[in-house]
């Protein structure tokens, strides 16, 4: 079937609705949805929230203000029940007492009620599992930051066989937005800016939490954090072509490289038409185009918010209906809308049936393919020691980290020499919260319960650091928001009385106003929060050479700490929540123990007003001199540097390809320096003429490749011609004959074709005298693709992914 992913159509009424096709599904779910009365259908379409308490969901106070006690479960699950929501994640509950608890009542339910239906369980796990004592990994900002979804993979992996262990079914992630704007408080749980990165990173995880038996569930499709200003839950006015080239492929390749079972809609609108009520991508786009057979279930509260947000609905009875017609099959996290309101609305007539049963359908089908409806299911014993936060979490999570830092300056002070004094200062030093982000289970839910530990193993940035280097000192300075200068004195006394300074500053995650950065943390402006920039600057004064690292889940405007006029630090580190093995893993960069490999899965932005900073730009959208507003990233796209160099050389790159083929680039890649260190290879290329606007730059493939010392090794990419696909004037996805310009480079603003160029060979970045500038980096002539035949229309079974090979030279 050829793509065509134009403009949505409206909704049909739902009395208008024609009757829908029903799921193909097995003999054993066709007969016991055969013996369903309505209620019991319906109990299969919703979750029910234990033990709610802090606020860990949008409006979540207000939309679950009715909800029964947990004391009356038996009354609540009469007619048996859909999901259980966050059974472990809601609030800190042992792990072994609350598996026990599981158990016994997933058997209550099989005894109790009519149909014995086991719940499926549902729990948060973006950083890892959101659970007490559950390993904390690095945000996903740091998966894309290490370009190395084979790890990504691994970590999923551990954490689903955890979750599997506790008997939770299907795990809420991974979140494939592509960033838009760094302002959105969600950047943290976002992968990258570009939809490869995010596509293959996202699917990674997919295959290591399914593997293990755990569903994986695609967040937030689709337009989410295209919201306008970076606002949440904010209206998006992306057209069709942009959301076809951007922000649909990583939910696609998830879809159909991945083999990802359960999609969730996004809380936005898309020029007016709310996604969870749209059959467009929730049915056309979806199950129709990609072949999706899953389940959709709401994000929370998306089915009540059609009535109370985005007012398409009268009441809650209508905005099931509209959700339901739409092709979402599942409310969460509890069933105000598809239970009494909607039972209400089928039998006045007023919605079919029938749209009841292809949801019930898919999500028996769900509990089928996960043991759910087997008569053994939940007859073993649960587990009566449960370890969480296994050596195997542990290095899975400090590798993770250790690859996801980049080093963003460098004057030659890092690594630091043995015997140097060091000062350790700032806020995010001695914090371990610092190190995890907003779906953590410490920022996310033990907030509100002060005074109880952690529970797994964690060492803040001081702490780690002081184990590795003898006689460091700590001044904390200032807090992460605030503008109390108190601290700066002491801060700067400590700076100067010793050979280095390491200074930690950056964000502090949490939801809906607490905390700098996170769900509904949006900001208006790019700085440091509080005063930690003067902090910084008050540290450089001192003459000290001064570290700077940053532990934010957001870039932030640091043109000042890189490229500012004057003292600057000496050094700059960016670390995206890294999670619990980050002060570890920072040690080990800091120390030399560990060489920075990490690059930038997001360009550094240099102001808040001059969005978007996205390398994925066409000419239009780049620096010129009819604009005073210069949108040329401080740092871009792939960046970051070693503790050694890497030369490339001999780029072979086949002179044709069909427009419907497979086309192989080669280069060789050096480790040109005295150390070893991983270089991440980009592949990148460029459309010369087509029937539409393209970028000027677009990452084609890329290959992480550890280099010992001296050591050369060939990097093969066999990239499909779907990699060079557009949205034509008639929105469908296409690959076009002509001229591609195809080179090597180590991040995306490195000698450019035809963009000018200094003497060494570094690109310009703006055509402006005084912002004239280069960046380190290593890149190849680039060489022409021509591509042959006719226009070749992007069908199912094209391929996505590119395959990398990599021998020794």
């Amino acid at each position: 079937m050829t793509e065509t992913l134009g403009t949505a159509a409206q909704p049909a009424a739902p009395s208008d609705a024609l009757p829908p096709v029903l799921p193909v599904v097995s003999q054993r779910v066709r007969d016991l949805h055969a013996r369903m009365t309505l209620e019991e259908k319906l109990a299969q379409l919703v979750g029910y929230w234990l033990d709610q308490n802090g606020t860990v969901a949008p409006m979540q106070s207000e939309m679950a203000a009715g909800q029964k006690g947990s004391d009356e479960l038996a009354e609540i699950t009469r007619h048996g029940l859909g999901h259980y929501t966050r059974v472990y994640g809601t609030r800190p509950v042992d792990p072994a007492e609350r598996a026990a608890w599981l158990w016994a009542e997933q058997r209550r339910l099989k005894r109790e009620t009519r149909l014995g239906i086991p719940a499926l369980v549902h729990e948060e796990c973006l950083t890892g599992l959101a659970a007490w004592k559950a390993a904390s990994y690095p945000t996903p900002l740091a998966w894309g930051a290490s370009f190395d979804p084979e790890l990504v993979h691994a970590a999923a992996r551990a954490i689903g066989d955890s979750m599997r262990e506790l008997g939770i079914h299907q795990g809420l992630a991974p979140v494939l937005d592509v960033v838009g704007d760094p302002r959105w408080g969600r950047v943290d749980e976002c992968i990258g800016e570009d939809p490869y990165l995010v596509g293959t990173v996202g699917t990674a995880y997919v295959r290591g939490l399914q593997e293990a038996g755990v569903h994986a569930t695609l967040k937030h499709f689709v337009g989410y954090s295209a919201s306008a200003a970076g606002r949440n839950h904010a209206p998006v006015h992306a057209g069709p072509r942009e959301l076809a080239e951007i922000y649909l492929p990583p939910f696609e390749m998830a879809v159909r490289d991945g083999g990802v079972r359960s999609v969730m809609n996004s809380y936005a609108d898309v020029d007016g038409v709310p996604v969870a009520a749209d059959p467009h991508y929730l049915t056309e786009v979806l199950r129709e185009q990609w072949g999706f057979d899953g389940v959709v279930v709401a994000d929370y509260f998306a089915v009540a918010f059609l009535q109370v947000m985005h007012q398409v609905a009268a009441d809650r009875g209508e905005a099931a209906a509209l959700a339901l017609a739409a092709g979402l099959d599942i409310e969460l996290p509890t069933g105000d809308a598809f239970l009494a309101p909607l039972a209400e609305r089928v039998r006045a007539g007023l919605t079919d049936e029938a749209l009841v049963d292809r949801a019930v359908l898919r999500a028996l089908a769900q509990k089928e393919e996960l043991g759910l409806l087997d008569a053994d299911a939940f007859e073993d014993e649960p587990p009566a020691h449960v370890d969480l936060d296994s050596p195997r979490h542990r290095e899975l999570a400090r590798k993770l980290a250790e690859e996801s830092v980049v080093l963003l300056s460098n004057d030659g002070v890092l690594p630091l020499a043995p015997g140097r004094r060091v000062a350790v200062v700032g806020p995010n030093a001695a914090r371990p919260e610092a190190l995890m982000g907003c779906y953590s289970f410490a920022n996310h839910v033990l907030a509100h319960h002060p005074g109880l530990p952690l529970g797994f193993e964690i060492r803040s940035v001081h702490e780690a650091l002081a184990a590795a280097v003898p006689g460091v000192t700590y001044v904390e300075g200032c807090t992460v928001e605030g503008d109390d200068t108190g601290g700066f004195d002491a801060a700067v006394a400590a700076a100067a009385d010793a050979d280095v300074a390491v200074v930690v500053v950056g964000d502090q995650a949490g939801l809906f106003g607490r905390g700098t950065v996170g769900e509904g943390n949006d900001v208006q402006s790019l700085e440091l929060p509080g005063v930690q920039r003067q902090l910084v600057e008050a540290l450089v004064a001192t003459g000290t050479p001064v570290v700077m690292l940053l532990l934010t889940g957001r870039p932030y405007a640091i043109g000042w700490a890189l490229d500012g006029q004057g003292a600057k630090p000496a050094a700059v580190l960016q670390a995206f929540f890294p999670g619990e093995g980050g002060g570890d893993a920072i040690a080990d960069l800091l120390t030399g123990v560990a060489n920075p490999s990490g690059r930038l899965p997001v360009s550094l932005p240099r102001a808040a007003g001059a969005q978007p900073f996205r390398y994925l730009h066409p000419v239009l959208g780049g620096p010129s001199d009819v604009t005073s507003t210069d949108p040329t990233p401080v740092r871009p796209f792939g960046f970051g540097l070693s503790y050694t160099t890497f030369a490339y050389d001999d780029l072979a790159v086949d002179e044709t390809v069909e427009s419907a083929g497979t086309f192989t680039t080669s280069v060789t890649v050096t480790n040109t320096g005295d150390v070893d260190g991983a270089e991440v290879v980009q592949l990148y290329g460029r459309d010369v003429v087509a029937s539409v606007v393209r970028p000027v730059v677009q990452l084609l493939g890329y290959a992480r490749v550890e280099l010992a010392a001296g050591q050369s090794r060939r990097v093969t990419f066999r990239v499909p011609t779907t990699r060079l696909a557009l949205a034509d004037r008639r929105l469908v996805r296409v690959v076009e004959p002509g001229d591609v310009q195809v080179w090597v480079a180590s991040h995306a603003a490195v000698a450019a074709p035809d963009a000018p160029t200094d003497a060494t060979g570094g690109a310009i970045t703006s055509t402006r005298e005084h912002e004239k500038r280069t960046l380190p980096g290593q890149s190849t002539p680039h060489a022409v693709l021509r591509v042959t035949g006719a226009v070749h229309e992007i069908t199912a079974e094209d391929r996505r992914i590119v395959d990398v090979e990599v021998n020794d030279a």
